[in-house]
C-alpha cells in the first residue's frame, strides 16, 4: 500500500536538507563547480554526507532495491549525462534543487524548471514515437 504522506514528507525533509545545504543557491552552486577558478568546497562535504547516507542505505536495503539488468553505456546515457552536466554548470540548478527554489518565485528558477518540464515533455514524445 502505498502512503502519500510518507512521500510528501521525505520530499519536505529533502527540501529543507537541500536549503539548509546551500544546494538551492545556484552561485554556491557555480562556485563548486569552478574548480578553476574561486573554488568553494563547501559542498563536497553536502555531496559526501549525501553519498555516505545513501551507501548505508543501500545495503541496509539491498534486497528491496531491484537493479536494472543492463549494464552497457550507449548515446542515450551519455549524451543525457552531457545533457544534464551541461545545464548544471549553464545555470546552477539540478532537478531537485531547482524544483525546490520555486519557493522563492524567482523568474530565474521558473524559467528553468518549465525549461526543464518541456525538455522532459519532449524527450518522452520523441521516445515514444521512436518506439511507434
Amino acid at each position: 500500500m502505498k502512503q502519500p504522506g510518507a512521500a510528501l514528507g521525505c520530499g519536505f525533509l529533502f527540501g529543507i536538507g537541500l536549503w539548509l545545504s546551500g544546494m538551492a543557491n545556484p552561485e554556491k552552486v557555480l562556485g563548486f563547480l569552478d574548480v578553476a577558478g574561486d573554488w568553494d568546497a563547501s559542498l563536497l562535504l553536502v555531496m559526501g554526507g549525501a553519498v555516505a547516507v545513501t551507501l548505508a542505505g543501500f545495503r541496509i536495503y539491498k534486497s528491496k532495491f531491484q537493479l536494472p539488468a543492463r549494464k552497457d553505456i550507449d548515446f542515450p546515457l551519455v549524451a543525457g549525462s552531457a545533457l544534464f552536466g551541461a545545464g548544471w554548470g549553464i545555470a546552477g540548478y539540478c532537478p531537485g534543487p531547482a524544483i525546490t527554489s520555486l519557493a522563492t518565485l524567482s523568474a530565474e528558477s521558473m524559467v528553468f524548471v518549465a525549461a526543464m518540464l518541456a525538455g522532459g515533455l519532449l524527450h518522452r514524445a520523441l521516445w515514444r514515437s521512436r518506439r511507434e
